[in-house]
């Protein structure tokens, strides 16, 4: 593990211990992605709510988590996919994308690429393309594109095979493509997209937790 991946990956086992800050740490590096997602169950007046209510669980169930960044990312998702669902049923509502994106804008250096595609998402029409396209394309974009998650974690985060999310992730790709190029503003737009992550050799580390106590939102 190189980079954000290793200082993730060290932030989460120190909020494991207690850690306030590092835990912040964890929230400022994985929010906004998680947002993002959030955005294409829900739609974006109910993001924020729902995206709180993961955390709070993730602060919550932070002892029963054990792994690396990649890991944490994908435990992360499908908490945040479940809160979103739970939501959607009880609302009685269709999954939607939209909204302001402008969340997603978070860089964590000049020259990284899932930055520069955060930069393209917050233009405010990649997103609102990603809308078009059927749901389980949007979702597997959304995870492998924005989140970062490689094919298996996707996989293990919507219940689905890992040749499927590809498939649907290749398919929506596809055709945002053709989207954008029916859009002469977006133009240059999917260029940003950093390539699919495909899984790699983990080295997953356990930690037991003793928190001081419960953690708030006003903690992150």
């Amino acid at each position: 593990m190189l980079g954000d991946d290793a200082e993730l990956t060290a932030a989460v086992l120190a909020a494991q211990d207690g850690d306030e800050t590092a835990f912040r740490t964890v929230y400022r590096a994985v929010h906004p992605r998680l947002l993002g997602y959030v955005r294409t169950l829900v739609g974006e007046p109910d993001a924020e709510d729902v995206a709180s209510e993961a955390w709070l669980q993730i602060a919550r169930d932070l002892d029963r988590f054990s792994g690396d960044a990649d890991r944490f990312r994908g435990w992360a998702a499908r908490i945040a996919r479940n809160r979103a669902l739970d939501h959607i049923r009880m609302r009685g509502r269709r999954p939607a994308v939209g909204g302001d994106e402008t969340e997603l804008t978070g860089r964590p250096a000049e020259s990284d690429t899932a930055g520069e595609a955060m930069e393209a998402l917050a233009t405010g029409r990649t997103l609102s393309l990603i809308a078009r396209l059927p749901q389980d394309q949007a979702e597997a974009v959304v995870l492998r594109v924005v989140v970062g998650l490689d094919a298996k974690t996707a996989a293990e985060t919507l219940g689905k095979r890992a040749g499927a999310v590809r498939t649907a992730a290749h398919r929506g790709l596809k055709r945002l493509a053709e989207l954008i190029g029916e859009d002469p503003e977006s133009t240059g737009v999917l260029d940003a997209l950093p390539a699919q992550r495909e899984p790699r050799a983990r080295t997953v580390t356990s930690a037991t937790v003793t928190h001081t106590r419960p953690r708030t939102q006003k903690d992150m």
